[in-house]
Order: structure tokens, then sequence, then C-alpha cells
């Protein structure tokens, strides 16, 4: 089965997934037309949509669109980022902080477009291990800096609120590229500073 993107936040587009969410709500045994349910359909739409804002966004663009030449050659960290995201198994949230850091080869970009990427990324349905090697991926594209880390660290619904139900499961997750790679001296660091 093949699908086709279509404009995320098109009113069209809304009305669709509203029509969708309706007959969600009949299949599940309530009355979509009660009177707190009335407008139910359109609000879960557009929460999906801003959930999910991240399909027209492009991380390399935003950090492209904020790049300076600057000599600096130790680690930028950008830790403690809070990160919402939604997995793409349950479609249910999952919470928690991004820690990136980069090491510049010529070029530092705007500490705010680190978080941005996280945002681009997370506002996805997703599986946190791509999720990170996404971060990852896309700073060493845009930047091409001597080395990138990434570590989240999440909470699951999928894991609270149903199956398991194990409220204080952390998920944590990893991706290096470059120095960090293959120098421990400085992934240690990193590792250190994050906790």
């Amino acid at each position: 089965m093949s699908y086709k993107r279509v404009d995320n936040y098109g009113d069209e587009a809304t009305a669709q997934i509203a029509e969708h969410v309706r007959e969600i709500l009949v299949l599940l045994g309530e009355d979509p037309d009660r009177e707190g349910l009335m407008k139910t359909p359109e609000r879960v739409a557009k929460s999906l949509q801003f959930l999910t804002k991240g399909y027209g966004e492009d991380g390399i663009q935003i950090i492209q669109s904020a790049v300076f030449d600057e000599q600096y050659q130790q680690m930028v960290l950008i830790k403690d980022i809070d990160l919402y995201s939604t997995c793409e198994h349950h479609m249910l949230p999952f919470i928690g902080k991004c820690h990136v850091a980069y090491i510049p080869n010529g070029k530092i970009t705007g500490l705010s477009k680190i978080a941005r990427v996280v945002e681009t990324f997370a506002r996805r349905l997703q599986v946190q291990e791509r999720l990170t090697v996404q971060i990852r991926d896309c700073i060493q594209e845009a930047l091409q800096p001597l080395g990138v880390a990434v570590v989240i660290e999440a909470s699951h619904s999928c894991m609270v609120l149903r199956g398991v139900e194990k409220a204080n499961a952390m998920t944590t997750t990893s991706a290096f590229s470059g120095i960090f790679l293959s120098d421990a001296r400085t992934r240690n660091e990193f590792l250190n500073l994050i906790k």
C-alpha cells in the first residue's frame, strides 16, 4: 500500500483527519454529537498536525540559516533540551531530555538552531532510536564538525499507560560521530558533563 504525503496544515487535511477521528469515536462506543465531544474531532486533528509539524521542516536548512566562521575547536554542549515526540507504534507521547554536543571544525551555528533541529525531528511519528540518529546526522551533515554526540533520555507513555505499565522506566539512547567515536576521553567528557 502506498501513501501520499499531504499538506499537513491545510484546512482540507484538518477536515479529513477530523472526520476519521469522528469515526473512531463511534467505533469506541461514543456519541460524537454529545456536547463534550462535538468539537473533539477538530481539536484532535489540529493537535495531531501540531505534533507532526516536523515533516514540513528541514533540519539542515535550520542550521545553515545561522552558520558563522569561528576557529573554536572545543566542545559545544546544549543539554537538557526538552523533548516531546510521538511513538509511531501506538501514537502516544514520549517525553524527555536531549543532550547535544559538537566540536566545530571552523563553523558554528546559533545555539537555538540545535534545539530547533531536535524539535524538527521530534515532531514526527518516531522511535527514539531513529530520532537520536537523525539529530546526529543532521548536525554532522550541516556543519561538518569534528564530531557530534547526542543522548536522549525519555519516558514512553506506551510503557507507562498500557502494556507493562512501568511508570518509572526511562529509555536512554545515544549516537556519536567523529571524535566522539574515536576518542574515549572526549566521549567521556561529554557523558560526564550531561550527568
